[in-house]
C-alpha cells in the first residue's frame, strides 16, 4: 500500500517488536506490534496495542487519534519486514473485538489485490475446538486472518 505510515523502530534484533508513535488530536500515543509464537511453530500472532509502562500491551483501548490508516499501513510494513526476515513463517491475526475483526476485514478486502501480490491470504473459522483457514473471501465473516509469504 501507499499509504502514510509511520516510522517503525525495531524493538528486538529477532524482529518480533516494533514500536512507533500514533500521532492525532489525542497527542501522541506509543503503539507496538508484537508477533509471538503459537502453538504451531511455523504460525506467528501478531498483537497490536498501545504501550504501556513496563512494556504491557493494550490491544483493547481504542485510541481514536483519528490515524487508523496510517496505524494500517504501518502494521502492513512492520508485516512485510517480518515476513522478510522469516519467510517461512505466517502471520496470524485478529481483531481484540469483533467490530476490529470486521475492520481488519474490510481493509483486506480493500488492499487485496495488492497484498495478494506478496502474500497467500487466508481467512480464519472456528469450527468446534478447532481452527480451518481458507482462501480469503471479501465479505465473509471470519474469526480471524493468516498471512504466508508467497515464495518467489
Amino acid at each position: 500500500m501507499d499509504l502514510q505510515k509511520y516510522e517503525t523502530t525495531v524493538g528486538s534484533c529477532d524482529r518480533m517488536n516494533f514500536t512507533f508513535t500514533s500521532i492525532g488530536p489525542k497527542g501522541r500515543i506509543e503503539k507496538v506490534v508484537q508477533f509471538g509464537q503459537t502453538g504451531n511453530p511455523d504460525i506467528f500472532n501478531l498483537v497490536l496495542g498501545n504501550l504501556l509502562e513496563h512494556g504491557k500491551i493494550d490491544d483493547r483501548t481504542t485510541s481514536d487519534n483519528k490515524d487508523s490508516r496510517a496505524i494500517l499501513a504501518t502494521v502492513e510494513a512492520s508485516i512485510y519486514e517480518f515476513t522478510q526476515y522469516y519467510p517461512d513463517r505466517s502471520v496470524f491475526y485478529k481483531g481484540s473485538t469483533m467490530e476490529r475483526t470486521r475492520y481488519y476485514r474490510m481493509a483486506l478486502t480493500k488492499h487485496f489485490e495488492e497484498l495478494n501480490k506478496d502474500f497467500e491470504i487466508f481467512g480464519v473459522l472456528a469450527q468446534g475446538i478447532g481452527f480451518f483457514s481458507e482462501h480469503f473471501v471479501a465479505g465473509k465473516e471470519y474469526f480471524g486472518f493468516l498471512l504466508k509469504r508467497k515464495k518467489c
